[in-house]
């Protein structure tokens, strides 16, 4: 099935993304190129609708992206937020100017009469602005919909080409109406809203089914939702002709492993398990920079996958859990940008390994791929586990690694876990670990004093997982975490909480 598309032309907005997937909750699919897309290029899309995103720079910049005319000139709505507001204002004859007042954060929205753009929302309400350059004259054909008390064009019109410009951002959580108010964007384009975990399930299994044939499929497992996710679809396309490869790295969570193993079990697909532990271990003795660790755990897992997967030379394909957002990174959609820390992949492995590469989830978001998890029928614990990094604990725990300090992090980190769900908070946090610090620090335990290990609680809800805001726990469960801690676990006689929101901090440490 042929699914419509609304095409967002990106401007290096933070929340593009955001917009990609607001719309594909409300079932339509979406896909992300870059604002300057050549006329070609948007043609190929053959769009329903566009958006243009808004982006941190000002219309009046050298060198500032621009869109091409002829995004206008396709016969399609086009909704312009922010930045992409200005640019259609300024392409279609109305005129920009600096703002006397640079307007971020919430503000208060004045909406005129209007039966389309804003239908279903009250006259006044909230919106979240970030923005220095203003919209000073609306373009012929457009009239005001909506003001603020220091922006006078914060919403306009043409009805006779459907095209919307928002001075705000519907698309984050602060707009309170901002999701009815994409609904009527995409009722204005009159979509049909096939996008949804059912279709997504049926058409993934029957491309698979077409591209495969008869050939075998090698797939590295985490017992994470994506490479969980991929396999079942997998299973479920070719049968027996998938061969799931496990490469247990020591590195997991307390009994991780064998849960893992277990789980698949359940689902009737037996793991090819590969026990690498000793050998992981041995290569990062002594190994404290961040950077080298996850670097050399990226490099080992790839040569045990690679020895175990040559035993199997009538493998002609290697699938792996490569999701929509790591496309767009590895793309130039959203330009350059700073490396903060690499990631463990199978990078490279199909070239040395003559494999042609399987990535039945590039198009998908990361709570897409959940609610297809669902949908395939995997439990709900499974499908919402929180994210575990690729170099398991070797990045939780600070300075250098041994299986001393490995089966410390393992019992803290276990304790942590079982609090958070005995105190039936672990839907309501997207991400809780524990950071075994190269600190020690005094305590008194009965009558002895002990100079022992410092262990970090972080706890952290999110959308998107770019920002992040650390959890309030209820007192009394950090306190029975810390009480149980320093009690059960030796090694441990301080327990800290991580108080700081990203940015500016990440969600893990390293």
């Amino acid at each position: 099935m042929q699914h419509e598309t609304i095409l967002i032309l990106d401007f290096g907005s933070q929340y593009t993304q955001l917009i990609a997937r607001r719309l594909r909750e409300l079932g339509v699919r979406t896909v992300i190129e870059r604002g300057d897309l050549e006329p070609a290029g948007i043609a190929a899309a053959a769009p329903l609708a566009v958006v243009l995103s808004g982006g941190p720079a000002s219309v009046f910049e050298p060198g500032s992206l621009q869109v091409d005319r002829g995004v206008f000139e396709l016969g399609v709505p086009v909704l312009g937020i922010c930045y992409g507001l200005q640019l259609m204002a300024r392409h279609l004859g109305g005129e920009v100017r600096p703002s006397q007042r640079r307007e971020y954060g919430f503000a208060e929205l004045e909406v005129g009469s209007d039966g389309e753009v804003f239908a279903g929302t009250p006259g006044t309400q909230p919106v979240w602005m970030s923005h220095g350059d203003s919209v000073a004259r609306v373009p012929p054909g457009f009239r005001v919909l909506a003001r603020t008390p220091t922006t006078e064009v914060a919403a306009m019109y043409d009805p006779e080409r459907r095209f919307i410009g928002l001075q705000f951002h519907p698309e984050v959580r602060h707009t309170p109406h901002g999701m009815r108010l994409l609904e009527n964007f995409i009722a204005i384009a009159g979509a049909r809203r096939d996008w949804s975990p059912a279709a997504i399930r049926r058409e993934l299994v029957a491309e698979l089914r077409d591209r495969l044939g008869a050939g075998r499929v090698v797939c590295g497992v985490s017992g994470g939702v994506d490479s969980s996710v991929t396999a079942m679809l997998l299973r479920e396309a070719i049968g027996e002709r998938l061969l799931p490869i496990f490469v247990d790295t020591g590195l997991l969570r307390k009994n991780e492993g064998d849960t893992v193993a277990r789980r698949f079990a359940d689902f009737g697909l037996e793991l090819l398990r590969i026990d690498a532990g000793p050998s992981f271990l041995a290569a990062l003795a002594g190994v404290e920079d961040p950077e080298a660790k996850r670097k050399i755990i990226g490099r080992l897992f790839v040569e045990v996958f690679e020895s175990e997967a040559a035993r199997h030379p009538d493998a002609r394909y290697l699938a792996q859990g490569t999701l929509y957002p790591d496309v767009i990174e590895s793309s130039g959609v959203r330009g350059t940008a700073a490396v903060i820390k690499t990631h463990h992949n199978v990078g490279g492995l199909p070239e040395r390994l003559g494999l042609e590469l399987v990535e039945p989830l590039r198009d998908l978001f990361k709570d897409e791929v959940r609610r297809v998890g669902e949908e395939l029928g995997l439990p709900h614990e499974f499908v919402w586990r929180h994210p575990f990094p690729g170099p398991g604990l070797a990045v939780r725990i600070l300075g250098a690694v041994d299986s001393e300090r490995v089966r410390t992090l393992q019992e803290a980190d276990a304790i942590v876990i079982e609090e958070v769900r005995a105190a039936k908070l672990y839907d309501e946090i997207s991400q809780a670990l524990a950071v075994l610090l190269p600190v020690k620090s005094v305590g008194v335990m009965g009558d002895s004093r002990t100079y022992e290990n410092v262990l970090a609680v972080r706890a952290v809800t999110t959308t998107d997982f770019m920002t992040a805001d650390w959890f309030r726990f209820p007192p009394e469960v950090l306190d029975r975490i810390a009480r149980r801690v320093v009690n059960e676990v030796k090694g441990i006689n301080r327990v800290v909480y991580d108080v700081t929101s990203k940015p500016p901090a990440t969600i893990e440490w390293e």
